[in-house]
């Protein structure tokens, strides 16, 4: 229920994250509770303490319409709801582009605004370029991926553009992206290390723990498929093959 906090950090917390590794009857009796919550216990671990992930129709569940209201989204349209969560499944890929990288428990990935936004931006020039070549061959695109039901209208907005007062404008897509990683950040999943690129963050074991379980999404497998994320090297510092374009 406190995303942020962690069993390193309170003492009682730490010793039911124990107490759950090692007691069988106390693990079934907090799955048993979390199913009658609605919610599913993803792992309990010391390093992310209890990731826990709401089922459909729970009280927990993080709608649309909530997420907006959490990341101050005027527009609530589909087409934003798309938008959104093409900028989240970027976010994931970019965090943990590798297997190797979710089977790493001491893995740490960094992402930053600019560099979410240029990820998207080259997925978009990718699909852009397959539906030009569908549409040349008479190829409908009927079978193509998710990702491809969603890139026209991100290309078609402005990446950056600044209000009177200096902020960075809500319907650019770097605008959406930067609050897309605030929620992340407040939700315990990243952790921000500088304002740097738009806002830099690290990934949490918490958000490892998530992306486990979108990496058997479809989207996810799309996304990484077009071979636009690259590792800069061993370290866990990542970025897009476009970011040195813009």
């Amino acid at each position: 229920m406190r995303p942020k906090q962690l069993p390193s950090r309170d003492v009682v917390y730490g010793d039911l994250v124990r107490r759950y590794g090692e007691d069988r009857a106390f693990k079934q009796l907090t799955h048993a509770v979390a199913a009658g919550l609605g919610l599913m216990v993803l792992e309990v671990n010391l390093q992310a303490g209890a990731v826990l992930a709401a089922t459909d129709e729970s009280v927990f569940e993080i709608k649309m319409d909530s997420y907006a209201r959490q990341s101050k989204i005027r527009e609530r349209r589909e087409t934003e709801k798309v938008l959104h969560g093409l900028v989240h499944l970027a976010t994931a890929a970019l965090g943990y582009p590798r297997p190797d990288d979710l089977a790493n428990d001491t893995y740490i990935g960094r992402v930053s605004v600019e560099q979410v936004d240029a990820m998207v931006r080259e997925a978009c020039r990718i699909l852009d370029e397959r539906a030009a070549e569908a549409e040349a061959n008479n190829d409908p695109l009927a079978d193509a991926p998710e990702l491809e039901q969603a890139w026209r209208a991100y290309a078609r907005r402005p990446a950056a553009a600044a209000t009177k007062d200096g902020r960075l404008a809500s319907d650019t897509t770097r605008g959406m992206v930067a609050r897309a990683l605030r929620f992340l950040a407040d939700q315990g999943f990243l952790v921000q290390v500088s304002g740097e690129q738009g806002g830099t963050y690290r990934t949490t074991p918490r958000y490892q723990v998530q992306v486990r379980e979108l990496a058997a999404d479809a989207a996810f497998d799309d996304l990484l498929e077009l071979n636009v994320v690259s590792v800069a090297n061993g370290g866990g510092t990542l970025r897009s093959a476009a970011s040195d374009t813009l």
